[in-house]
């Protein structure tokens, strides 16, 4: 099957900006508290909200890592500490937004939730 005109031109920019993205991935190791943006250029430290869940669920990081948070929802959503939101918390995430945190620097296992909806639950491993 071959593709012509406007829709091989669609796919061809499609795959372009994937690889793009794929490629940009990177840490400079130093975290701001809350950033925006369209979508994570990384996908180690990432985790997707979607259909009201977190992607993955359990996410393992080293200490102080920057975790993406990336609302793919058509709804707010935050990712919050259970037990102390003031340690992390994305804030407000809108739809299509891009928010990252900072891993708390010892190690352990931190519960999370979504502040708005508090069936939302998930864990961030830090070791």
């Amino acid at each position: 099957m071959t593709m012509r005109g406007p829709r091989w031109i669609l796919v061809s920019a499609g795959m372009t900006a994937v690889m793009t993205l794929a490629a940009c991935g990177g840490s400079s190791g130093a975290a701001a508290p809350a950033s925006s943006g369209t979508s994570p250029g990384s996908t180690a430290n990432t985790i997707v909200i979607k259909s009201f869940m977190f992607h993955p669920a359990s996410l393992t990081v080293s200490p102080g890592a920057t975790v993406m948070v990336h609302n793919e929802d058509s709804v707010t959503h935050t990712l919050s500490d259970k037990a102390d939101p003031k340690l992390f918390s994305t804030g407000d995430v809108s739809p299509n937004q891009t928010k990252t945190i900072k891993a708390p620097s010892k190690a352990g296992s931190y519960p999370f939730i979504c502040q708005i909806h508090q069936y939302m639950a998930g864990t961030l491993v830090v070791r």
